[in-house]
């Protein structure tokens, strides 16, 4: 198994925690859940974090079974559809960005 993870570092604009999370949930994950073979689509929410760390008001995480799995759903036209409506949302409610990251750790033989 692959996770992806997408990293939301930043902050929600003042205010807009909740219509940002609202945001999320009906305009943004159905778009990801849609990607092919995405077995799994989960998304969490932080609630603080230390002082001096960068904040990550957000984590999606996708898991597909291969790498193959990973390369098609990113080839795929659904992630333009995803990558627009992520990208309204952040418009609307969010001050900065998105940092990607592929883990390997899941995969392995037995």
């Amino acid at each position: 198994m692959i996770t992806r993870y997408a990293l939301f570092e930043g902050k929600v604009k003042e205010g807009q925690t909740e219509a940002f999370r609202q945001a999320v949930i009906e305009r943004i994950l159905p778009k990801w859940k849609a990607f092919p073979h995405a077995t799994d689509v989960r998304i969490s929410f932080a609630e603080a974090r230390d002082d001096g760390a960068p904040e990550l008001p957000m984590i999606l995480a996708i898991n597909y079974p291969s790498l193959a799995a990973v390369d098609e759903a990113l080839a795929s036209p659904v992630r333009a559809e995803a990558r627009a409506a992520t990208e309204a949302v952040l418009a609307e409610f969010f001050d900065g960005r998105i940092h990607h990251h592929v883990t390997l750790a899941n995969e392995y033989a037995l």
